[in-house]
């Protein structure tokens, strides 16, 4: 402080030393952590893309939103300061939030949203932890523009399980829409059809020259001959899945949703919205003569309307004079999948595996206290009367839901209900464990496609480990659901098409090294098994990060009981909470 009075008595220097080393020697992670302060001011900024100018809400006038970047072990502080008219929530995507759900983010789950004029700061640690996650806005579909990356660097002196790239750099899928999301997402809402799709996608913002008024709007990854370099691939649409590829390279794919896995080569890349994936990129030993495209385009494997566009970008070599425009170089294309290419997405998630090594161990959990069935998949819910909806069936709007309950958003925070006692009228704990009326998932619909409404929690004890298979099924259309679920990191031991069979397919999963993931998909017209430790209390979010099936209800809260000891409780929320 500026004005308070100095000490008297200075201690020797060499006291100091020793006292430093003496503490420095007592907690050596520690000593290397820091804490590290961000401030996102939450503003308006006009963006221009393939000529239509839009107000988009921003992070300090950034889109995409700047990189929020910290080490294993370190604190962090971002304090959110809200300037626009809507209300605010941002969520720390895939950090674990080890007793600080207060921090996680979801609005109306654990927080209230930040209103205009109003600062909120999250403050969580970042724990056991290393690579590339991502944070977004967590209300309605602002998520569109209100999105960066979160680089976490190995601890002090640690290094990657592969050889230091010669650079790292973040690349961001999005969506651009010529109109705001947020009228689209509320119109569909109201007519219960589904809603219009995006314009275009994008990579660091920019869509590229595929599409009318855009070739300027293109990014371009340079790059030296020789080199590797390290790509921080995020996938932050809001609804598409999305194949990735670089004509004429082949990636290595080293870590996904900030966990190393056992290093595998692949020329086309499937990421869903949520998560991230590492590859390393190894350049041409010489100068090439050529430009090289890079294409991310959609993987949709249901029914409806979706943005069947590509977005472009270029790696372009860098000559060594500086000039690049010597001549005009030919540019070379990749071909991605088909868009509904299941079969290719299958094979190539089954190739994730962790690394499973005494130093990055894979703790699965070998026995399950708990399991639990849940659907996944789309339905419908009744038109209100006197009013005409545009839904699948006769005047029916879009809704979707896991074991037949289409969860409904609260007006206050779950969290907060539920660590004051005061969850009636709030919440229920009665959340079905198995579909209440078992049907054929994957075959013929049953002719009723209605789905019930509730806001219905799983309670967990502390440390119970859980095992949960996600059926998708076929009513509406099959659909591939990219689930992920805030808190935890979870253990993806076994998939498949058809009926998941509890007699047979059990045998066939992998409890040595599977892969550990915050966000996975749940295949169309199949199922995935997933196992984890109820470890961290609080109460979590799981959802499809597919933001047009979150809106229509396919969503759940998970509440995981205090342990014993008292780094294992919730702590009292933070004092600059926001209200409802």
């Amino acid at each position: 402080m500026g004005n308070s009075p100095r000490p008297t008595v200075l201690p020797s220097m060499a006291a100091l030393q020793l006292f430093c080393f003496f503490i420095f020697s007592l907690v050596p992670d520690f000593a290397a952590a820091i804490t590290r302060q961000y401030t996102f001011n939450i503003t308006y900024k006009n963006f221009t893309r393939l000529c239509h100018t839009r107000s988009l809400v921003t992070v300090n006038g950034k889109f995409p939103g700047p990189r929020l970047v910290a080490r294993e072990g370190d604190q962090v502080l971002v304090k959110v300061v809200n300037h626009v008219a809507e209300n605010i929530t941002i969520h720390w995507h895939g950090v674990r939030q080890l007793t600080s759900g207060w921090a996680d983010g979801p609005a109306y789950i654990t927080q209230c949203p930040i209103q205009t004029g109003q600062a909120y700061t999250y403050n969580f640690t970042i724990t056991g932890q290393r690579g590339t996650l991502l944070w977004h806005a967590h209300i309605s579909w602002l998520r569109s523009s209100l999105y960066g990356p979160i680089i976490i660097l190995p601890k002090l002196n640690e290094s990657y399980p592969f050889k230091k790239p010669y650079k790292e750099i973040p690349i961001l899928f999005g969506e651009w829409f010529n109109v705001d999301p947020e009228a689209v997402i509320a119109q569909a809402l109201q007519t219960g059809a589904g809603p219009n799709v995006s314009d275009a996608y994008t990579i660091n913002g920019l869509p590229g020259p595929l599409y009318n008024c855009s070739a300027k709007d293109t990014y371009k990854l340079k790059v030296k001959p020789g080199k590797t370099y390290l790509l921080r691939l995020i996938n932050a649409a809001l609804n598409d899945e999305l194949f990735f590829s670089i004509a004429n390279h082949t990636l290595t794919v080293v870590e996904a949703d900030a966990v190393y896995v056992k290093p595998f080569e692949a020329d086309t890349l499937l990421i869903t919205p949520g998560q991230t994936t590492n590859v390393l990129l190894k350049t041409k030993p010489h100068l090439p003569n050529a430009t090289f495209y890079m294409f991310a385009g959609p993987y949709f494997s249901g029914m409806g309307s979706f943005d069947n566009s590509t977005t472009a970008g270029f790696l372009v070599y860098k000559h060594p004079s500086g000039n690049n425009h010597l001549k005009k170089l030919p540019s070379l294309k990749p071909t991605l999948p088909p868009t509904n290419a299941t079969g290719f997405v299958a094979n190539f998630t089954k190739k994730f595996r962790s690394l499973a090594n005494a130093k990055f161990p894979a703790n699965v959990p070998q026995t399950v206290d708990r399991k639990f069935f849940f659907t996944v998949g789309l339905g419908t819910h009744p038109c209100p009367k006197n009013t005409t909806c545009q839904g699948p069936n006769n005047n029916t709007k879009f809704a979707a839901s896991i074991n037949n309950v289409s969860f409904v958003l609260p007006s206050v925070a779950l969290l907060q209900s539920y660590f004051f006692g005061q969850s009636n009228g709030v919440f229920t704990s009665d959340f079905p464990q198995n579909p209440t009326i078992p049907f054929n998932y994957t075959g013929t619909p049953p002719n009723n496609t209605m789905v019930s409404n509730g806001t219905k929690t799983v309670v967990l004890a502390f440390n119970t480990s859980v095992e949960l298979v996600m059926q998708g099924t076929s009513i509406l259309g099959a659909e591939s659901h990219p689930l992920h679920l805030h808190g935890y990191n979870f253990f993806v031991v076994g998939q498949g098409f058809g009926n998941y069979d509890p007699n047979k397919d059990p045998s066939n999963f992998n409890l040595v090294d599977p892969v550990e993931r915050n966000t996975a998909g749940v295949p169309a017209g199949g199922w995935v098994a997933i196992r984890f430790l109820a470890d961290n209390p609080g109460l979590w979010f799981m959802h499809c990060h597919l933001d047009v099936h979150t809106s229509w209800g396919l969503r759940m809260a998970w509440i995981v009981l205090d342990g014993p000891q008292p780094n294992q409780k919730i702590p009292p929320p933070p004092s600059d909470l926001p209200k409802c």
